[in-house]
């Protein structure tokens, strides 16, 4: 086992976020106050104070308005000399006078900015750094970085390798618990880190020539079911944010979930060859003097110190290795292959529960399952499409970075459902004699295990524990197992009927994925979709117009859908030859589509069916 890597980053950012409103309350806005220079850059030498006491080595990302600071400049470069801290330069903590005043603008986040004026930041800013230390930096970074900023900085500035370049999930859900005030929409991306390709930073590379040159990290380390379920800002290894989502003791100010969720991040190397991560990202506004989310200063102090001295006990005992962002990119390059996925068998560490959920990413996509919704595919997004999705003032995404779903159980719904509509979902049911039991009522967990098929490439297979099914006549025991199979788009679902009641008697068995696309709550214009259905009997096509229509076929080789918005084709196929495939478009009141296969299945039978994602020209 490799030992578990963490990511410190601190960042001297004299205008910390929030802070202004808190530091000159009751007073006119003024970024250039004094008492907020002078306290920021406090919480900054006590945050690099308590790491280096723990015997942690920091990456410093300079802000904009830190380079025009002496002090900060000073701290950066001795600690540099004593430490072996990297001296990287973010693009957070643009907000100062000085760049107020040339840009006039109270914009900060450099995404959503026109190209041209991404590209004249990133030049005064990088500009900046190289006059001050005389380098450019190996490291940046922002809450999000597109790729044509991406592309654009490594061909200026070839010396950077590394990035903090998205916030995981950092989309609606976080954006309606700011008081629909957070306009940072960036879903669909990966949560750990990962190589972005050039046309799209939340899809890997899948080859050297898709490879835009770094290595991205995440902003934060998040849990993956609570983050997932709930607002993200409360569910992460960053103190504050567990303080955030009231997850201590009031009185012993205690926080063991902050422990168990970095142990669960250490755990992630069972399913990823030996290798884990993890980050700690705070900035200085969250240790504010005047106290955050109800909890007093001291608090804050307290929940950092302890953090801090956590990885530090760690590293003591041998089983964490401290990199900074530089280091840890040429790990990564040597670790990991563009078509290893990153998996994560998450469970539930919150709220007491056995719910299991298994996150994989790789080049084709990511892809959550629901081991509470009977293994059910939750959230797909497909990278295969390696979406072309320009951010910013001049673009037709102002604000919206996130990465398209198919699926996706929050904003579309999923199984349960208000009224008569279906929700995205890719699960199946069991019909016998009129009663219908779907698959996704049915609780299970999962074991994780790998195969070798080829060239050291591997299937990553989750067993999940039998499930019963009863119907007034019959009860029957099935097993499901979900096959992701690397380097080919696909996921596989084996079901196997392990006992029935009554031996001679078969049920029949509905696979289907109902889908849709888009990356809100909201619906798209279905109208330049087209359902397909391949076979024995041609080829047919349905084009989506709301009709309710539906076609089948038996012993179809498969069945397909093309969505031009998001240049994805996605395809259904099943190994039993006399199965019957079928295509239906949805209407206006539930604007989905469905894709499936019906077939008959008896006890010590086995039905294969497989999803498949790839690019639509």
């Amino acid at each position: 086992m490799d030992k578990f890597i963490v990511n410190i980053i601190h960042r001297p950012e004299m205008v910390p976020e929030y802070a202004e409103k808190v530091t000159g309350h009751g007073k006119s806005e003024d970024i250039g106050r004094k008492a907020l220079l002078t306290e920021s850059l406090d919480i900054f030498k006590f945050q690099q104070e308590t790491a280096h006491k723990n015997g942690l080595k920091t990456t410093i990302q300079m802000t904009y308005a830190s380079l025009f600071n002496d002090e900060a400049i000073a701290i950066a470069k001795a600690d540099h000399e004593k430490y072996g801290d990297e001296i990287a330069l973010t693009l957070l903590g643009l907000p100062c006078k000085e760049f107020r005043e040339k840009y006039k603008t109270k914009d900060f986040c450099i995404w959503m900015f026109s190209m041209e004026d991404k590209k004249s930041i990133v030049d005064d800013v990088f500009g900046k750094f190289h006059d001050i230390f005389g380098f450019y930096p190996e490291s940046t970074g922002s809450y999000y970085m597109d790729a044509d900023l991406i592309n654009y900085i490594k061909e200026k500035y070839p010396s950077v390798k590394c990035a903090v370049a998205t916030c995981w999930e950092e989309g609606p859900k976080a954006y309606h618990t700011c008081n629909n005030s957070w306009y940072t929409l960036m879903d669909g991306g990966p949560w750990n880190p990962w190589i972005p390709s050039k046309q799209n930073t939340h899809a890997p590379a899948a080859n050297e020539a898709e490879d835009s040159g770094i290595v991205a990290i995440p902003h934060l380390s998040r849990d993956l079911i609570a983050c997932y379920d709930g607002n993200g800002s409360n569910f992460g290894t960053h103190p504050q944010n567990v303080l955030r989502g009231m997850i201590y003791d009031t009185k012993t100010w205690e926080y063991p979930y902050l422990y168990n969720l970095i142990d669960q991040y250490r755990d992630l190397q069972k399913y990823n060859n030996g290798y884990a991560y993890n980050m700690m990202f705070v900035g200085p506004g969250w240790l504010n003097k005047m106290g955050r989310w109800e909890c007093p200063y001291e608090l804050l102090k307290k929940s950092y110190e302890d953090g801090m001295e956590y990885y530090g006990k760690l590293k003591k005992e041998n089983k964490l290795e401290d990199m900074t962002m530089a280091e840890f990119a040429d790990h990564f390059r040597e670790k990991k292959t563009y078509t290893e996925p990153e998996c994560a068998l998450w469970r539930d560490i919150l709220y007491g529960s056995d719910k299991q959920l298994f996150w994989y990413c790789d080049p084709y996509m990511r892809a959550c399952i629901n081991m509470y919704q009977g293994g059910a595919l939750v959230d797909l997004r497909p990278y295969a499409a390696k979406l072309e999705w320009p951010v910013g003032i001049d673009t037709p995404h102002v604000q919206d970075a996130s990465y398209p779903f198919l699926i996706q159980e929050k904003y579309r719904a999923g199984y349960f459902t208000h009224y008569a509509g279906e929700g995205t979902i890719r699960s199946a049911k069991l019909i016998h004699d009129g009663e219908e039991v779907d698959l996704a009522l049915c609780r299970t967990s999962a074991q994780f295990s790998e195969q070798v098929i080829e060239d050291g490439k591997k299937k990553r297979i989750l067993t999940l524990k039998p499930v019963d099914i009863e119907f007034s006549d019959l009860t029957l025991t099935l097993q499901t197992r979900v096959i992701f199979t690397e380097d080919t788009g696909e996921i596989a679902y084996e079901r196997e009927v392990l006992s029935m009641s009554d031996t001679s008697a078969q049920v029949t068995l509905n696979e289907y994925m109902v889908a849709c696309y888009g990356t809100t709550e909201y619906p798209e214009d279905m109208t330049s979709l087209t359902l397909s259905i391949d076979g024995p009997e041609g080829h047919r096509d349905i084009k989506y117009a709301y009709k309710c229509r539906e076609d089948e076929m038996q012993g179809a080789d498969s069945v397909s859908c093309v969505l031009p918005p998001i240049e994805t084709r996605v395809s259904m196929g099943c190994g039993d030859s006399s199965a019957t495939g079928y295509i239906r478009e949805g209407y206006a009141f539930s604007p989905m589509f469905t894709l499936g296969y019906t077939t008959d299945i008896r006890e010590k039978e086995v039905v294969s069916t497989w999803l498949r994602l790839e690019k639509a020209n």
